[in-house]
């Protein structure tokens, strides 16, 4: 199994955007992030803590300039906390081990689906192609991917 975990070797590692974004609880600009147009198959984990969070199945284009996301792939590695900052009151997404702030969680999502939307910060993310999943240590994923 797997272990996820938030390091300091890790976060010194990274960004100024990233840091800025998972640390600080920054937004990049709209449209500005890596992901947002990305289609190729895999998954989204933690630029932190390596922890999976989205499928690339469950991603959608919202229009909203981030990437958007119905569901989390294992809903026990994000949490969900109330955020009032900047005078509106909304759902903030964190990872749960890396602690990242990942971005906000809004109920205008396909109905379809979950009615969810998941507007995700491309900075916290990395991705992992699906034909990659098994060498970099998430083969339990592969599945999804199955055709």
């Amino acid at each position: 199994m797997k272990e996820y975990k938030k390091s300091q070797t890790v976060i010194d590692s990274l960004t100024d955007v990233q840091r800025w974004v998972t640390q600080e609880s920054g937004t990049e600009r709209a449209f500005t992030g890596e992901y947002n147009n990305n289609k190729a198959a895999g998954i989204y984990v933690d630029i932190v803590s390596g922890e999976p969070l989205f499928s690339s199945k469950d991603k959608f284009d919202s229009g909203c300039g981030w990437p958007s996301f119905t569901r989390p792939v294992v809903d026990e590695h994000v949490n969900e906390t109330f955020d009032e900052s900047h005078g509106m009151r909304r759902v903030e997404v964190r990872s749960h081990y890396g602690d990242s702030h990942l971005g906000h969680v809004f109920p205008d999502g396909p109905k379809e689906a979950t009615g969810l939307r998941y507007c995700i910060n491309s900075a916290a993310l990395r991705f992992v192609p699906a034909d990659q999943l098994e060498a970099e240590g998430y083969g339990e994923f592969a599945k999804l991917f199955d055709e």
